[in-house]
């Protein structure tokens, strides 16, 4: 027992007097934690409070386009402008604006829009109520009426999509209401007519009781809503929940270069040599360090908790909060840090140089935050990297987090998880032992 806390406290003692290590180890993961949940939050804050400034042309000056400009003003994330300097803009000028960057998006309406939606859907009922085949009356043969919109060059993606759904989404009520009202005053004169026809006697005055009448409104009432579903969850979660997890993670497998480098540097300075000297078996030792970084992996989550805790509120956002299984956070923490401390194991045995160790291992641990979730959710990459992403142990680590932080998830759903960890551990020993073992047979324990 005494050697193997000998050996602990000499590795705690190396690590403290290493300051650029545990610059890295502690500052930068709480710094990174710290600065993305703040960018975060403010993107949140501002996509749901700040309204997005768009450039609204109409060039219709009726009915449609006025309609338009009132269902988008009555949005509160979008504050429609109409004028630059008190005078109106024009296409071309709204335009330019947009491709330089300095509006996200145009909404032009041209001139004519109103009576052409309104002709076009005159001749579609027209033709439905006589029983004419479709586009009988030339409807169909004419130019679609367009609502253009303009976007800067550099919006692509989900923002473009959702901005034209929405869009389409308020033209197709506006038709829908449309058509409603052109049949409601269309079907009453021609049935009217046919009654007139059949009986061959005068009708009422158009304004009585008696004649077949259809209120004008009934288009703008709903047959259906949609609305979203109550979260079993007490709490909605936070940027700052996600951001602890994927950081402390992130965070805890840099320890792989500072252990890592301990091993390859008792190597070279002949330290490896003097303690196989000593009556102390090489697991005793192994374990010892192993023990001393687990710990420092532990230091590092508290202090990243902390900063959660305490830090981030004084700056404005929300208070982490842990779930609700303490002892499924532990584990899981305890199961991180396992993973990371083997990977450093593994990696300091495999390497015969530092300068070996410090290229490889902070690159491989970016690329599996990198596919793993800790930099771009996992649902946003392609198909392939989705699949690649399974067999990150920081996407392991990560989703074992999120699930005890945000889905307030017990020790029973992070079994795979911990099961994967749990491997990789144990695989990443496995190789250092028989690496070890192998250039110990082969150079003699003095080479080291």
């Amino acid at each position: 027992m005494i050697p193997l806390l000998a050996t602990m406290f000499k590795e705690l003692l190396l690590l403290v007097r290493d300051r650029s290590g545990l610059l890295v180890l502690f500052v930068m993961p709480a710094v990174l934690v710290v600065v993305v949940s703040l960018v975060q939050e403010n993107v949140l804050k501002s996509a749901g409070e700040t309204a997005m400034d768009v450039l609204f042309v109409d060039l219709d000056h009726q009915d449609f386009g006025k309609r338009v400009q009132k269902e988008m003003g009555e949005s509160s994330a979008v504050k429609l402008v109409t004028a630059m300097d008190g005078q109106a803009m024009d296409a071309e000028q709204s335009r330019a604006l947009v491709e330089k960057g300095l509006y996200q998006v145009c909404i032009v309406i041209p001139p004519g829009t109103t009576e052409a939606v309104q002709q076009r859907a005159m001749d579609q009922i027209s033709d439905s109520i006589s029983g004419a085949a479709f586009g009988a009356s030339g409807a169909e043969k004419t130019a679609l009426p367009r609502l253009i919109v303009y976007f800067d060059p550099l919006i692509h993606g989900a923002f473009r999509s959702s901005v034209l759904n929405a869009l389409k989404l308020m033209l197709l009520t506006m038709e829908l209401e449309m058509k409603a009202r052109i049949l409601a005053e269309t079907l009453p004169v021609r049935f009217n007519l046919l009654l007139q026809t059949v009986t061959g006697q005068p009708l009422p005055d158009p304004g009585s009781d008696s004649m077949f009448q259809m209120d004008s409104e009934w288009g703008t009432r709903r047959l259906m809503d949609v609305v979203a579903g109550q979260s079993r969850l007490k709490k909605l979660p936070t940027s700052v929940q996600h951001n602890v997890s994927a950081w402390a993670v992130f965070g805890m497998f840099f320890i792989v270069l500072p252990l890592g480098g301990v091993i390859i540097r008792e190597r070279q300075d002949g330290t490896f040599v003097r303690l196989r000297t000593l009556p102390v078996p090489y697991l005793t030792i192994l374990l010892g360090k192993l023990m001393a970084y687990v710990t420092v992996c532990w230091g590092q989550f508290l202090f990243i908790v902390l900063v959660g805790k305490v830090g981030l509120p004084l700056l404005g956002a929300p208070v982490l909060t842990l779930g609700s299984d303490p002892m499924a956070l532990v584990v899981v923490v305890t199961s991180i840090a396992l993973a990371a401390c083997g990977y450093g194991i593994m990696l300091g045995t495999l390497a015969r140089t530092f300068e070996q160790a410090s290229m490889f291992g902070p690159v491989s641990v970016v690329c599996a935050a990198a596919i793993g979730g800790i930099m771009v959710p996992v649902y946003a990459m392609p198909h392939l990297m989705q699949k690649i992403s399974l067999f990150s142990p920081l996407a392991w680590g990560l989703n074992a987090l999120v699930e005890i932080f945000v889905r307030e998830g017990s020790l029973r759903s992070v079994l795979p998880e911990l099961g994967y960890l749990t491997a990789f551990f144990a695989v990443t020993l496995i190789i250092a032992w028989v690496s070890f073992r192998r250039r110990d047979y082969q150079m003699g324990a003095t080479a080291y």
